[in-house]
């Protein structure tokens, strides 16, 4: 069955990422997969959390969160509320594991660089266009703590991307926009080195349980939408 937007069933959203986007922040993109727009800063501060000190360790955390009307219908404010929902707490943990997979934590020294994901819009895919670009955004801080001679050599080892994927009427299909997304019965998010390894594969089944033969099909997906996604980030760094 054709797709909402037409596109194949292993074809990417448009993706732009348009680094520099914010005057203060050490690094900063505006990452857009279709019609999902999200705003990633990195923001570098000297010293780690408590638990960390006098490691000779540094530390990456990452904190993600939605505007109000990034969907179709006003949502308030966490702060309003008094309390970070679960799903907040769950996808800024995924940011914050995915790239700390790329990061050699003695080079970064006792340096913390914070990683704020905001979703300025949200059709399908908010956490993966967070990771893919935040990773871009943590590359920027890096170069300008190297810069500044803050740290004596990069401590990124790799880079990392992550895309959806899912099964909408019996069909495997890369990177789901919300029409497919709330359709699907099967649907995964994968996170990927750039060298092609995994670091988190999220897979629920909606409906009827999937077998290993659609599990294979998925991760074979995801994989190259990454793969793609890497060549994109790299194009972007001017790498």
């Amino acid at each position: 069955m054709a797709r909402p937007d037409g596109r194949s069933a292993d074809q990417l959203r448009p993706v732009r990422i348009q680094r520099g986007w914010l005057s203060h922040a050490e690094g900063s993109v505006l990452v857009e997969f279709g019609r999902t727009r999200v705003l990633c800063a990195a923001s570098v501060q000297t010293g780690v959390p408590r638990w960390r000190r006098d490691s000779g360790l540094g530390w990456v955390t990452a904190e993600y969160a939605m505007l109000p009307r990034a969907t179709n219908t006003r949502n308030d404010r966490e702060s309003v509320k008094g309390k970070i929902g679960g799903r907040t707490h769950e996808i800024s943990r995924l940011v914050g594991r995915s790239l700390r997979a790329c990061v050699d934590y003695k080079a970064l020294g006792e340096n913390t660089i914070i990683l704020d994901c905001d979703v300025l819009e949200a059709d399908g895919g908010t956490r993966t266009a967070a990771i893919t670009g935040a990773y871009v955004a943590l590359a920027d801080a890096v170069a300008w703590m190297r810069e500044r001679r803050l740290v004596r050599s990069s401590p990124l080892v790799g880079s990392v991307a992550a895309v959806s994927v899912g099964v909408i009427d019996g069909e495997p299909r890369l990177d789901l926009c919300y029409e497919e997304d709330v359709a699907a019965e099967t649907d995964m998010n994968v996170v990927c080195t750039g060298d092609g390894r995994f670091v988190e594969v999220q897979g629920t089944a909606e409906g009827q349980p999937f077998d290993r033969a659609e599990l294979d099909a998925l991760v074979d997906l995801a994989a190259g939408g990454c793969a793609e996604l890497t060549r994109i980030q790299q194009e972007a760094l001017g790498s």
